[in-house]
């Protein structure tokens, strides 16, 4: 805050300068004092009055911590009277939130863009993180610093940041109110924003499902502090478990390493563990390394289960041969503090011990999102993890200014079986009331452009229709998969509008909200930033003037999915391509993920420290 000196001189008259008297240095510095001391006061009065007792104590309602994710506690105070300095003449355009969805809309907009709106991102991280890379983080594979970039060099030129925490908001007035993060240790400061379109990109937080001890005793998996917190148990792990007088039991507990969630992120950090035991700690633990244990526990009967099962059944065989150990089949019932109780299929129960166990499985609502929920017209949001937008990326009841990306959305997709009369109609041609597997065919093409959902079961009728073409081959390739219900269908199949009926509702069963996951995020962020490129606004365009009218629906393109699965070897899960596996996959995985960094700075030092772990190992020290 820059302190305005005034300089009161002698008042100018016909004979005098207009230039006032010079101050001596002692005059200046005593009034540099006081408007100091003013500007405290002011800063007093404001805290004060925000902790009155008319309303709830700022002191009850300070923000809470869950790893990196700075959560607002609820019933935040709504007499702060100090607002963010914003534009009077164009759109304000509030962000909120500094992950994969809020930073690639901000790349995609350029700077000439950008000037049509005042843009603020609020976020209590002052950095983009690479999440993909966290696993690698945790065993100093990669450096943290090398995939960070700071919020304020991406927003350099495309607007202002605040380093703060979305406290409360009124979707009505369109305002939040904001508080720099108590868990920074210092005052609590408060104040206003309003906003003509708000983009919440807050995420999700971590879900531990109501079980016993997860909170307590499990390590979280979301931010560079999860991950340090890691590097530094399983290196005290180590060191205690060197000692002397370290009974066998306990070093064989010690030195036990659970991960539970057996999807990309438990994979990873269950292989990037077991690199570090077999390429680093061998060396210097050569007498703990066979009492080492890598666990990981999923609840299905198969890890990595959004990949295609030859993937999941690969991973199996890798390690298997890495000696880690999966364990299927197991829900877990409780957590204590040195062990884990989980239940097998059967529902018989045991107790696993560990040194360290890593809680990889499950998002949750942010508290933010379900206060947002309560606040919006009754009915619009009944979702229980996501706040629920309609196609073009708007929360619904929101009436068009608030816009949700990432973990913190979900994507209302209509259902087809409600319209099934009227695609029916469309697509008896010949009106004998059924339907041939051509005119199925026509209306599921026709049909996909309006319920993306049937977009895949398309591709499939177009499949089984040119297998006529295509010979024997291309029918077996179909009729081996049974992913679609139209695979029952025979090409001189005629189905009634009954049986119609009953096909849409198996293909609805299958509908499901997008994954939560860096690639629809940044898809989402990218699809919001055309959008405000597109849009002219007119001078003084706010309130209402300043809403987008959206004519084409967001799309995702799943463009596949990777996993890294230990000794330089990962998998790859390319629609149109299939599974790619082994050291091909793994070269490919480190290149794209290096490729992928935010900027070129990250770009240079992630290919730098994947250099330096091959020359010089990875850096073992508690620090």
């Amino acid at each position: 805050m820059q302190t305005q000196i005034g300089l009161r001189g002698v008042q100018p008259g016909p004979h005098t300068s207009r230039c006032p008297t010079a101050l001596s240095p002692r005059k200046i510095m005593l009034r540099i004092s006081e408007g100091d001391r003013r500007c405290r006061q002011r800063n007093l009065s404001v805290y004060a009055a925000a902790t009155s007792t008319k309303e709830p104590a700022l002191e009850n309602n300070r923000t809470q911590t869950q790893g990196n994710n700075v959560v607002p506690a609820t019933g935040i105070t709504q007499n702060v009277s100090n607002r963010a300095p914003q534009s009077l003449q164009k759109p304000r355009i509030v962000i909120l939130g500094s992950g994969w969805g809020a930073m690639s809309f901000i790349k995609g907009m350029s700077k000439k863009d950008s000037q049509k709106y005042d843009i603020t991102l609020v976020s209590p991280r002052n950095y983009f993180l690479y999440t993909p890379l966290l696993p690698a983080v945790c065993t100093g594979t990669v450096e943290e610093r090398s995939i960070v970039e700071p919020i304020r060099r991406i927003m350099a030129g495309k607007g202002k940041y605040f380093e703060a925490v979305a406290s409360d908001i009124d979707p009505e007035k369109k305002s939040i109110v904001a508080c720099f993060p108590a868990d920074a240790g210092m005052d609590e400061c408060c104040f206003k924003m309003d906003y003509d379109i708000l983009v919440l990109g807050v995420g999700s937080v971590n879900n531990t499902f109501g079980i016993q001890g997860v909170q307590e005793h499990t390590f979280f998996f979301k931010s560079i502090t999860d991950a340090n917190k890691l590097r530094r148990q399983v290196s005290e792990c180590f060191e205690r478990a060197a000692l002397p007088n370290t009974s066998d039991k306990e070093k064989k507990q010690l030195l036990s390493f659970l991960i539970v969630g057996g999807g990309p992120t438990g994979v990873e950090v269950a292989a990037e563990l077991q690199d570090m035991v077999e390429a680093d700690l061998v060396k210097v633990y050569p007498d703990l390394i066979k009492d080492v244990r890598i666990a990981v526990i999923e609840l299905q009967d198969h890890v990595l289960s959004t990949y295609d099962r030859r993937i999941s059944e690969y991973t199996r065989q890798i390690f298997t041969r890495n000696h880690i150990d999966l364990i299927l089949n197991t829900k877990v019932k409780a957590v204590q503090r040195h062990s884990v109780t989980v239940s097998d299929a059967s529902g018989a129960e045991s107790e696993i011990p560990f040194g360290a166990c890593v809680w990889a499985t499950g998002v949750a609502m942010h508290p933010f999102i379900k206060q947002l929920q309560e606040r919006l017209p009754k009915g619009s949001q009944t979702h229980f993890r996501s706040i629920i937008t309609d196609e073009f990326l708007r929360v619904k009841g929101s009436g068009g200014s608030i816009y949700a990306i990432g973990d913190a959305a979900t994507i209302e997709q209509p259902k087809a079986l409600d319209y099934s009369d009227e695609l029916f109609e469309s697509a008896d041609t010949n009106k004998d009331d059924k339907l041939t597997l051509a005119e199925l065919r026509a209306l599921m093409n026709q049909a996909s452009k309006r319920y993306s959902h049937l977009e895949e079961h398309a591709r499939f009728l177009d499949a089984k229709y040119g297998s006529k073409r295509f010979g024997g081959l291309v029918r077996s390739e179909i009729n081996s998969q049974a992913a679609s219900p139209l695979n029952e269908l025979s090409d001189n199949t005629e189905i009634t509008r009954t049986q119609f009926e009953e096909l849409l509702a198996k293909i609805d069963k299958g509908l499901r909200a997008l994954p939560a996951t860096a690639q629809v995020a940044r898809q989402e962020g990218e699809y919001l930033a055309r959008l405000l490129k597109q849009h002219n606004p007119e001078p003084h365009s706010q309130g209402k003037q300043a809403l987008l009218q959206p004519q084409k629906p967001f799309k995702y393109t799943h463009l596949g999915s990777l996993a890294y699965v230990g000794a330089d070897k990962a998998v790859m899960d390319i629609p149109k391509m299939g599974p790619v596996t082994g050291w091909t996959a793994g070269l490919l995985w480190r290149g794209f993920e290096t490729y992928s960094q935010i900027s070129f700075r990250n770009q240079s030092l992630v290919a730098v420290d994947w250099v330096r772990t091959k020359v010089f190992g990875r850096d073992i020290s508690r620090v």
